[in-house]
């Protein structure tokens, strides 16, 4: 993905829209909650594909994707990448709670990864790519260690979940590029090998909580 995004970055320096660029890298503005919605935050690899598959459950209304459990103030993509600032790329999802609860959400989140590689997500390695569930409320910390007793429980997986359960302090939103990044790039090279797999598989896991329940069309 870093490789990519380099050569990403390479061509837009060479189109000299410097504008463009300008606003490209700027941090995304996050939403205001609207009334009797929640906010949840999960980290599981490269933020693309949590991004796409938890923007497709019926009750989630936006997805930002950001940093969050590091110590750095602003932290840039660049910086997260280093693994010197504590970072894991993250999602925040914006829900109606009403529509879909929190456990599913979890569930979600542990079908659309793999949460038993530590501090590695397919061709992924670093800490910024760590398998994190941050919880708000003493409620939500129990609910997570829920969801990895049904995952250990249900062997899925061959290994067991190293996924860390941690408070949220701050979360801090991506780059304007990085945001709804697989939906406008379905034909990228990385999407289609490493997002791509991983979107399939949380939504076969969570049909009939999808907003389309059709079968995902994109070319491969």
């Amino acid at each position: 993905m870093k490789n990519v995004l380099t050569f990403a970055a390479s061509l837009l320096l060479l189109a000299g829209c410097a504008q463009a660029q300008s606003n490209e890298t700027a941090p995304a503005k996050l939403p205001t909650p609207k009334a009797g919605e929640a906010v949840a935050d999960f980290a599981g690899g490269c933020f693309w594909a949590l991004d796409e598959g938890m923007s497709q459950l019926k009750g989630v209304r936006e997805v930002i994707s950001g940093y969050a459990g590091g110590k750095t103030k602003n932290p840039t993509y660049e910086e997260v990448g280093t693994d010197l600032t504590g970072h894991a790329e993250t999602v925040q999802v914006y829900y109606d709670p009403k529509v879909i609860s929190y456990d599913k959400l979890l569930d979600a989140f542990f079908a659309g990864h793999d949460p038993t590689t530590l501090n590695r997500q397919g061709p992924d390695r670093g800490r910024d790519y760590r398998s994190v569930a941050f919880y708000r409320t003493p409620d939500e910390k129990k609910a997570i260690e829920a969801a990895i007793k049904r995952v250990n429980d249900s062997h899925h997986y061959d290994g067991k979940v190293v996924t860390e359960v941690a408070p949220l302090t701050t979360f801090w939103p991506a780059e304007e590029y990085h945001q709804n990044y697989f939906a406008l790039h379905p034909n990228q090279p990385y999407i289609q090998s490493v997002s791509l797999p991983k979107v399939e598989k949380l939504r076969k896991a969570m049909k009939g909580y999808l907003k389309n329940d059709s079968a995902l069309t994109m070319n491969k």
